[in-house]
């Protein structure tokens, strides 16, 4: 891997761990007070009605810090990407089925998918061994 490629992912594994795991601590340390709130009978509302209240959202919050600090750390990055990976397809799926596509081109979204799929190209060979 040349050395441009390796600071590339350096810098997208600090963009992609640094945001998770944000994310991660403002939600388990209740460092924000609650964000906007859905429209009463919508779709987003009903599936956080459900997200909230059962402890589901803080089992994915610690998954995504934990998942963030792993792909700090390039040893162990794509043992992080397994893990982050699901989470960020559902983050995907939510504003596909959910929200109707709105958000997709949120800027937050599309560097956290983009350095995402970076990394993933990067250790493309790692990713494609688990296939054989």
């Amino acid at each position: 891997m040349s050395r441009i490629i390796n600071i590339a992912a350096a810098i997208a594994g600090v963009i992609l761990g640094g945001l998770f795991i944000m994310a991660a601590v403002v939600v388990l340390l209740n460092l924000v007070k609650d964000g906007p709130v859905p429209p009463e009978g919508s779709p987003a509302a009903a599936f956080m009605a459900a997200f909230g209240p059962t402890g589901y959202l803080k089992f994915v919050k610690v998954l995504e810090l934990v998942g963030g600090l792993l792909v700090l750390i390039p040893k162990t990055r794509n043992f992080g990407l397994l893990i982050l990976g699901p989470i960020l397809v559902n983050i995907l799926a939510y504003h596909v089925f959910i929200e109707n596509g709105a958000g997709l081109l949120d800027p937050m979204l599309v560097l956290i998918v983009a350095s995402a799929a970076f990394l993933l190209w990067v250790e493309r060979k790692a990713f494609l061994s688990l296939l054989k």
